[in-house]
């Protein structure tokens, strides 16, 4: 393992937790409830032009590593390569062009879960490959609905640690774009249950520093290049091609220009957020998610439906507090938060009213009430819990200890006092909760903790009025 020395340390400790540097790469973070990629829906066929070529890739303690990546078109590479997003039934092209150095060798995609036809290039051991300046084509139909990789087929063990990956999201064969408020029963998988308002991209991956500098000390030569055959030792692990922090930077920041997707969930108290997570690595990721469990939905792009003659169209995924995200496979899974049970007023009422009049999410046919506020700013409010104290006396600031994401208060949408210099990155008085890696080495940069494969899911509260699919914002005092 690459060890760190005292200047990379310090490097790592000033972006990790200067407030300065951490408002800078997360005030912009606003908004994103949906993911970001080369989206082609229109008509029945899409074309997509990817480029493999090299670059550097940043980490949060301030290395910079030799990596390839899949670009769009000509553009830079990127890591992970662009999320190609397209409509199920719609014959998709994607022409790969191979602009890596000569010593790199021949390039591929494969696309799991496809059949796929090509044009061009040369035979490999498991598709038509792309030689040095060349180009190949591949075809396929876009099948089930669902969350799926890809990855480079030539050479994998180098290829794909490299940065030779991405993601393929099909949508729906009736899918509309737009917020859920057009279009509520958009869904991911062609069932009902598996609408969300809300959808993420989780794409998890790691660095192995001994192979990417053995490669870029090759990369001049005449190749083939020659890393060996192991143990590996990682030291860096990715969400979106990115380290903590700055998986909670903005998207497309000019910061990371090699690394343009973000992982920073943000959701409203009562939304359905659709988790896509894809393990592009060789490593198990035990991907943890903290306030509530989730509903797995579907692996590899295929519902986990109920093997009962009774009722076989009935989800039958497991509720899970980790996805256990294995190496080439994918998981979509269902995660909620409403406060309900709090057993205290989340959003810290004083006064007011409850009201509980429809059913908001019950079963199908079942018109009853189901203990949730029905509209207005605390929307999804647990009305047994309306009114209801906080079940402790709150300290006074001379006894806290201040967290970055502490809005000064423990309400959901509300502001307090704070010393000087103190919070600062939850300007929304959202609740804040880890989402991380439960092997905790990965949750590292190079050996220095907090890193890695980590990042924050924020629930915020609603306004009156407020669309599903905007940010969240503070609420006013007095509700």
């Amino acid at each position: 393992m690459t060890k760190f020395n005292s200047n990379k340390f310090s490097a790592g400790l000033s972006r990790l937790f200067s407030l300065t540097a951490m408002l800078l790469l997360l005030a912009p973070a606003a908004g994103q409830a949906a993911i970001d990629g080369n989206t082609n829906l229109d008509g029945t066929a899409a074309s997509f032009n990817l480029t493999a070529s090299e670059g550097y890739v940043s980490v949060a303690d301030g290395a910079s590593i030799y990596s390839w990546g899949y670009a769009d078109g000509g553009g830079f590479m990127q890591l992970p390569g662009p999320t190609l997003i397209v409509r199920q039934g719609a014959e998709i092209t994607v022409n790969l062009d191979n602009a890596l150095p000569a010593a790199a060798g021949n390039v591929s995609i494969v696309f799991p879960g496809h059949q796929v036809s090509t044009t061009g290039g040369v035979p490999g051991d498991l598709t038509q490959e792309a030689e040095t300046g060349g180009q190949v084509s591949y075809t396929f139909t876009a099948g089930e609905p669902g969350t799926y990789q890809y990855h480079s087929g030539t050479r994998s063990d180098l290829q794909v640690e490299m940065g030779l990956f991405g993601a393929l999201i099909v949508r729906p064969v009736d899918w509309v774009e737009g917020s859920i408020d057009t279009h509520p029963d958009r869904n991911a998988y062609n069932h009902a249950e598996t609408n969300f308002e809300r959808e993420y991209l989780f794409l998890l991956s790691e660095i192995d520093l001994d192979i990417h500098e053995a490669v870029q000390l090759q990369i001049a030569g005449p190749g083939p290049i020659e890393i060996g055959f192991g143990p590996f030792a990682t030291e860096y692990w990715l969400i979106n091609g990115r380290a903590a922090p700055d998986t909670m930077a903005a998207a497309g920041t000019d910061v990371l220009p090699y690394q343009p997707y973000n992982s920073f969930p943000r959701m409203h108290a009562g939304e359905r957020v659709l988790m896509r997570v894809v393990s592009a690595g060789r490593e198990l990721h035990p991907f943890h998610h903290h306030g509530n469990h989730a509903r797995v939905i579907a692996r590899d792009g295929r519902m986990l439906l109920s093997a009962s003659t009774a009722n076989p169209t009935a989800l039958a995924g497991p509720l899970v507090f980790t996805i256990p995200s294995i190496p080439g496979g994918t998981t979509d899974a269902i995660f909620e938060w409403t406060g309900k049970d709090l057993g205290w007023d989340m959003y810290g009422h004083e006064d007011g009213d409850c009201t509980d009049l429809v059913n908001n999410n019950d079963p199908v046919g079942d018109p009853t009430p189901d203990g949730y506020a029905d509209a207005g700013p605390n929307k999804w409010e647990w009305c047994e819990d309306h009114l209801k104290p906080i079940p402790v006396e709150l300290p006074a600031l001379s006894s806290l200890a201040f967290g970055g994401f502490y809005s000064g208060s423990p309400y959901l949408g509300a502001l307090g006092s704070l010393p000087p210099g103190e919070g600062g990155l939850n300007p929304n008085g959202g609740f804040a909760y880890m989402w991380h890696s439960h092997t905790e080495r990965e949750i590292v940069n190079n050996d220095v903790f907090p890193g890695g494969m980590l990042t924050m899911l924020i629930v915020e509260a609603r306004q009156a009025g407020f669309p599903a699919q905007g940010p969240g914002a503070v609420i006013p005092d007095g509700i």
